[in-house]
């Protein structure tokens, strides 16, 4: 017998209304003013790489440097990311997450984990283990979905 096909698109879609949901639904939970999503998605880069530059940020989000940049200055003006030169090249920055920035990223997986607790309680005990037993999988295809985008080749 062979292997099931994955629906790639349904599967897309599926995260992509799974994830607008949870932060819909846990936003009032946590009592933070919204944050975007290109916000957060610099945010999540700065918190789980701290010490990565803005153009790493820039190439692993497949971004424009200069947007990156002027969120990045909102993100600063928050207190919520530190810029740190090098004590050797001035010229190179490294970015880092603020106690805050610990502190909120904190707030906003309980609220997303009390979220899903919520909506999995629906669900049949078999289909939260069958959840559970894909968690593996879905975090090694996150990882290999969060390496930085390649230039096209030349």
């Amino acid at each position: 017998m062979g292997e099931k096909p994955v629906d790639h698109v349904a599967l897309a879609v599926c995260m992509i209304d799974i994830s607008s949901d949870i932060r819909r639904k846990s936003l009032n939970e946590t009592g933070l003013r919204p944050i975007s999503n290109g916000v957060l998605e610099i945010l999540r880069v700065v918190e789980s790489h701290p010490g990565v530059t803005v153009a790493e940020v820039a190439a692993r989000l497949g971004r424009q440097l200069s947007n990156v940049s002027a969120q990045l200055r909102e993100l600063v003006a928050a207190g919520l990311v530190t810029r740190v030169k090098d004590a050797a090249d001035k010229r190179y920055v490294s970015l880092h997450p603020t106690d805050e920035s610990m502190r909120i990223k904190s707030l906003l997986e309980g609220a997303w984990a009390d979220a899903l607790t919520k909506a999995s309680e629906r669900l049949l005990p078999e289909e939260r283990e069958q959840i559970a037993a894909s968690l593996p999988a879905l975090k090694r295809l996150a990882s290999f979905l969060a390496e930085p985008e390649q230039a096209p080749e030349q």
